[in-house]
């Protein structure tokens, strides 16, 4: 018999009622044998689902073939679940094997006492400690990123946003996790150029129906692998240059100074710490997972701020009043005390969160919002729609930075989980808080935002390729003048 979840009773009145079939609920009408497959339009997925969740309910049923899946959109029953991973929920299978076969299995794809295992050796590597370590090469990077974006001002030229934050933030992480200085801010590099070609085939492939490609390569698989195969020579070369480091400088052993050095370390003393595939896995994963979130987090704040110029007013003012006569923070602790901008960040990552949809796997028999679930059930969380329930403020949908300073709005807060929630939070959360606070401080002292937007004036689109982007934002700016 199922028995009755923590997150059961965190999800209200419902969870004391009995338990429930997901085929109860009403949810799109679908194809005999494939059900709501077809349907799925991939480059809006998320909204697809949220608009299913306006007409259909909060609650509501697919069909993946013959397989009912339960779609939830209640913050605390979310929560709830993603507090009880890794032991009753999973990522879907689905996930695991397309990152696998990249490769790329690390702590993000790792089930059970294998992700365990993994994750605290990744985790050193992310913590303020090691972070402040590391600060000087990212005030490095920032300092490039605003050399960019100077002469671009100087010119009267557009920045392509997405695209210069995207290099910067694989700079950043390559400097972090392997000790190296890749500079694609200021030449073109391979490896971010591979890089952006694996995300749109990793969401296409996670999201179809069939995986055709084990048994027939198309050209799109054929340029995949390419792509695939020039990033896992970089992987190859990031760890033959930190096992050579480790060679020349035992003592780095003691003291590593990036994530990769801390995992060969940790292997030389128990070799069964990490396989050499999980090693090249966690690197892989690192790469994936450090570029995109970041630079399109950081896109859509920018673009919000510029939208609403009294936030981006306070922001300056704060910044100017932080730094003084700096150009940047001059330090890790006067970047982590930027308490505008982290509210800013947290607002823009409510409103547009980089990953709005969730999937989950059951790892046994349990109970969700008051339904019956049998090992291998598919739970799909709306993870932008909880944040944006309307019940939880009359003003949800905005966006009011100041509401992270707001005591009465700590439902709202909640409701927000764009680093996840429960034991699965993400290891690289200050790696990224810290970023932006580092780009926003650097562009509120040193420009005016002089336009950020599309081409055509209208608001940017919101698009699907393994997490949600912005298409087509270009900023202009002019350089300060300084008093």
């Amino acid at each position: 018999m199922p028995t009755e979840t923590d997150a059961d009773v965190r999800a209200g009145p419902a969870a004391a009622a009995p338990l429930r079939s997901v085929a109860e609920l009403p949810g799109p009408r679908g194809w005999p044998l494939i059900g709501n497959l077809l349907q799925f339009d991939l480059p809006r997925l998320h909204q697809q689902f949220e608009a299913w969740a306006e007409h259909h309910g909060p609650t509501y049923r697919l069909r993946l073939g013959r397989r009912e899946v339960l779609v939830i959109s209640d913050a605390q029953t979310i929560a709830g679940a993603l507090r009880d991973r890794p032991d009753t929920w999973r990522r879907m299978r689905p996930i695991e094997a397309v990152i696998r076969e990249t490769g790329g299995h690390g702590v993000f794809s790792a089930e059970g006492d294998d992700w365990r295992r993994q994750r605290r050796l990744v985790m050193g590597a992310f913590d303020p400690g090691h972070l402040k370590r590391f600060y000087p090469s990212l005030l490095r990077v920032t300092e490039r990123l605003m050399a960019s974006w100077r002469q671009a001002a100087r010119r009267g030229e557009p920045i392509d946003l997405q695209a210069s934050l995207m290099r910067y933030t694989v700079d950043v992480t390559a400097g972090l996790a392997f000790g190296a200085d890749v500079n694609t801010l200021e030449a073109p590099h391979p490896l971010q150029q591979h890089l952006d070609k694996l995300f749109p085939m990793l969401f296409r492939r996670i999201n179809l129906p069939f995986a055709y490609w084990r048994y027939l390569r198309l050209p799109i698989d054929r340029e995949h692998d390419r792509h695939l195969a020039h990033v896992h020579e970089a992987v190859r070369g990031f760890i033959r240059a930190a096992r050579q480091r480790l060679q020349d400088d035992p003592s780095r052993r003691e003291r590593p100074s990036d994530l990769l050095e801390a995992m060969l370390a940790a292997q030389d003393v128990d070799g069964s710490a990490l396989t050499e595939e999980e090693l090249a896995g966690n690197v892989l994963t690192v790469l994936l997972a450090g570029e995109d979130t970041t630079a399109n987090t950081l896109s859509w704040a920018i673009w919000l701020l510029h939208e609403h110029p009294d936030d981006w007013q306070a922001l300056v003012a704060e910044v100017d009043a932080a730094l003084g006569d700096a150009l940047l923070p001059p330090s890790f602790d006067a970047a982590r005390g930027l308490a505008s901008i982290e509210a800013s960040v947290s607002e823009a990552m409510r409103l547009k969160p980089v990953a709005p949809l969730l999937f989950m796997e059951a790892n046994r028999e349990t109970a969700l919002a008051g339904f019956r679930l049998p090992p291998g059930a598919v739970v799909f969380c709306l993870m932008r729609r909880a944040a944006l329930d309307a019940r939880l403020a009359e003003d949800v949908a905005d966006f009011r930075p100041g509401r992270w300073h707001d005591g009465a709005q700590r439902a709202t807060q909640k409701a927000s989980m764009p680093f996840g929630a429960g034991p699965r939070l993400c290891p690289g959360r200050y790696l990224a808080l810290l970023e932006m606070k580092m780009v926003l401080a650097m562009l509120a002292r040193n420009f005016e935002l002089q336009y950020v937007g599309t081409a055509s004036g209208a608001p940017p689109q919101e698009r699907m390729a393994f997490t949600m982007f912005p298409v087509g934002l270009q900023m202009r700016l002019t350089e300060r003048r300084m008093h």
